[in-house]
C-alpha cells in the first residue's frame, strides 16, 4: 500500500494533472461509476494496530465442508494469521515481515502456503508452510531465495504435481520459481525472470489459461504467459488510467467462469473500488465498492483473493476477501463478501 497524504489546495492547483496526491474525493469524483455492496463478516483485527500492516489474504476452500473453510492473512510488521470463516483467529505464525500470501492444495503433499519474505529488504525470499486443515495450524517447511531486492507480490500456479512461485519484487522483477516440495522440507530455483518498469506487487494466475496478472501499481495490469518456456513480454490489460482504474494497482484475483471465461479483478485502490475485466478479451467488466452495512467499508484495499464455489450459507457462490486499510477498530483486518453479491450488483 502506499500511504497517501492529503496536500493544501494550493499545491493541488499546482498539479497540471491529476496525482496520487488528491483527496479521494476528488478521485471517486472523476472515476467511473461504482456499483455498491456490503461485506457479509469481517476478521478480527490484526495484531499490530495504528499502522499499515495487514496486507493479503488466501482463501482455502474445504470442500467436504465448506463452513470449515480457511483464510490465511499477512500482518505484514508481524507474521501470518489462520482465520475461520466467522473471522476468528485460529492460528498465528510470528513469520516476521511476510508481505503477500497464497497457497495451493497439493492433494498428498497437503495444503502449501507461501509468503513473501521481507526480513532482508536486499535478498526476497519465499517462506512456506503447510496449512493443516484440521487444528488450521500453520507448520514452517522452510525458505527459498527468489532474488535480489524487497520481496512484494507473491502468487501460486498449479500443474499436476508441480508448483511455480512468482516472487513479485519491489521494483517490478518477476521472479519464476520452481518449488520441490516432494521431501520433508521444501527447495526450489529461479526458472525464469520477467521485468515492469516501476514498483509492482499484487499478481494472480488463471490456471486454464497459463496466464499470469501482475499490478504495477502507477501504470495499470498486465499479463504474462505463466508456463517457464513462455514468453516474457508483457501485455497490458488496462492502464491505470483515473476512471476505470485509480492508481493505486494493488491486489489481483481470478474469477473463473467455465472453461476460459470469467473476470480479473483488481484492487483500484486510488477511489475504493475494485475493477473487472475479461479474461476472455480484457475487456471492461465493471466496478464495485464495499459500503458500510453489518460491518464497516473498505478504504485503501492493498491484497484481494476470491475462491467460487459452496462455502455454506453465508457465501453459497464463492468468497471474496478484501484487506480494509481503514478499519473502524484501530488496527486493519480482511472484509468477507459473497460472490454472489458481487455477480447480482454487477449483473454478471
Amino acid at each position: 500500500m502506499t500511504i497517501r497524504k492529503f496536500v493544501p489546495a494550493l499545491a493541488l492547483l499546482a498539479t497540471a494533472c491529476a496525482t496520487a496526491e488528491e483527496p479521494v474525493a476528488v478521485r471517486i469524483a472523476r472515476a467511473a461509476p461504482a456499483a455498491t455492496l456490503q461485506a457479509r463478516g469481517e476478521t478480527v483485527p490484526v495484531g499490530t494496530a495504528n499502522a499499515d500492516a495487514a496486507d493479503d489474504p488466501a482463501i482455502w476452500r474445504n470442500a467436504a465442508d465448506p463452513a470449515a473453510s480457511l483464510i490465511v492473512g499477512t500482518d505484514k510488521k508481524a507474521g501470518l494469521y489462520v482465520y475461520g470463516l466467522d473471522g476468528k483467529v485460529r492460528d498465528f505464525n510470528d513469520a516476521g515481515r511476510v508481505n503477500n500470501v497464497d497457497l495451493r492444495d497439493m492433494g498428498a503433499a497437503g495444503i502449501i502456503v507461501v509468503a513473501s519474505d521481507r526480513n532482508d529488504i536486499a535478498n526476497a525470499r519465499l517462506v512456506v508452510f503447510r496449512l493443516d486443515p484440521a487444528t488450521a495450524k500453520l507448520a514452517t517447511l522452510g525458505s527459498v531465495a527468489a532474488g535480489n531486492g524487497e520481496a512484494y507480490g507473491i502468487c501460486l500456479s498449479r500443474r499436476g504435481n508441480a508448483l511455480d512461485a512468482f516472487m513479485v519484487v519491489k521494483d517490478g522483477t518477476i521472479n519464476q520459481v520452481a518449488l520441490d516440495i516432494s521431501g520433508g522440507g521444501v527447495s526450489g530455483k529461479i526458472v525464469r525472470t520477467m521485468k515492469l518498469g516501476t514498483q509492482s506487487e499484487g499478481c494472480a494466475v488463471d490456471e486454464r489459461s497459463d496466464r499470469l496478472y501482475v499490478a504495477e501499481e502507477d501504470v495499470g495490469l498486465w499479463r504474462f504467459e505463466a508456463a517457464a518456456g513462455g514468453s516474457r513480454t508483457p501485455v497490458k490489460v488496462a492502464p491505470a488510467d483515473g476512471r476505470h482504474l485509480v492508481a493505486d494497482a494493488e491486489g489481483v484475483a481470478i474469477a473463473p467462469v467455465g472453461e476460459r471465461g470469467g473476470y480479473v479483478i483488481v484492487s483500484s485502490q486510488g477511489d475504493n473500488a475494485y475493477t473487472l475485466y475479461s479474461l476472455e478479451d480484457d475487456s471492461y467488466v465493471g466496478r464495485f465498492r464495499i459500503a458500510a452495512g453489518i460491518v464497516g467499508a473498505t478504504e485503501e484495499t492493498d491484497g484481494i483473493d476470491l475462491v467460487t464455489g459452496d462455502f455454506g450459507p453465508a457465501y453459497p457462490g464463492g468468497l471474496f476477501i478484501a484487506q480494509d486499510g481503514f478499519n473502524d477498530a484501530g488496527a486493519q483486518n480482511f472484509k468477507l463478501v459473497a460472490w454472489d453479491d458481487v455477480k447480482k450488483a454487477l449483473g454478471l
